[in-house]
């Protein structure tokens, strides 16, 4: 069932798929005791959960805007195997749908370079030759995040795969940016860290209506709780301080919360206990 947009003043939001997949319950959900957290995501008979990656096209009077990129088409036979993929990506044909061509993208803007979220941005064609997904689109990473990409750690040699970002480098249409950047009229980028190194949020806002994507800091609607973190957060204290601080902000402003990775809710509000009153689409 295709997910209606949600309307933020003069902007649609679209959710396309990304490509499905599976991921251990328990590493999603850190130091939470499955208890408590199974009342909210049913786990499997092998400890997994479904996962989403739902690439956000953000279309405003000026811009096609894709958020993260999703899976990909690039992954081994055993790696769709590993990684439990259970919804191929589709992004292409579902913009094509829409009545877009991937020509049609002119920004790409990565919350950070796990091949989960940056795994679209090089696709195989049909005889198999790589190329750039959204090739006249200019794609904003942090400074940070960059860094870690052509230097990796240990473990972020593990998510940060060089096929991803390569050709990004050579056909020039990668930005770096450090800090807050407003890269187009009422589109937003704010480092936040947390996740990784060099995590940022990206805010919507058209006529006095916002929407904050927080990417992992925020991967579902059952993190809400803000001590609620995942695993894989390479700095968790950060990431409580930080879900704290602008689940405060945005509230305050009554924006929409949207998700990457939630298979059921695509976006919230919450009240002031981080409870989520209203979800997207409507229950």
């Amino acid at each position: 069932m295709t997910t209606p947009p949600l309307i933020i003043g003069d902007f649609q939001i679209h959710w396309l798929n990304g490509g499905n997949f599976r991921l251990d319950g328990g590493t999603m959900f850190g130091a939470v005791p499955k208890v408590l957290w199974e009342k909210k995501c049913k786990a499997d008979a092998i400890n997994t959960i479904p996962m989403s990656n739902d690439v956000l096209l953000v279309k405003t009077p000026d811009h096609n805007i894709i958020i993260d990129t999703g899976l990909g088409n690039k992954l081994t036979e055993k790696q769709l195997s590993i990684f439990q993929v259970t919804s191929p990506w589709s992004i292409v044909t579902e913009l094509i749908a829409l009545g877009l061509s991937r020509e049609d993208i002119d920004l790409v803007l990565l919350t950070h370079c796990d091949f989960d979220h940056a795994g679209g941005v090089v696709m195989y064609d049909a005889e198999g030759n790589a190329e750039l997904t959204f090739p006249a689109a200019v794609h904003y990473v942090q400074k940070t995040e960059w860094e870690d990409v052509e230097q990796p750690c240990r473990r972020a040699q593990s998510t940060y795969w060089p096929e991803n970002f390569e050709l990004l480098k050579k056909e020039g249409q990668l930005k770096i940016i450090d800090g807050y950047v407003e890269v187009a009229p009422g589109i937003k980028l704010r480092h936040t860290g947390g996740h990784t190194r060099g995590h940022q949020l990206v805010e919507l806002t058209s006529k006095k209506e916002t929407t904050v994507h927080l990417g992992d800091l925020f991967p579902t609607h059952a993190h809400s709780n803000p001590l609620w973190i995942m695993a894989y957060d390479n700095f968790p204290l950060e990431v409580i301080n930080l879900k704290e601080e602008y689940f405060r902000h945005y509230r305050e402003i009554n924006s929409w919360f949207t998700f990457y990775h939630d298979p059921l809710v695509k976006a919230c509000k919450l009240d002031e206990l981080n409870n989520i009153n209203l979800t997207w689409p409507p229950a």
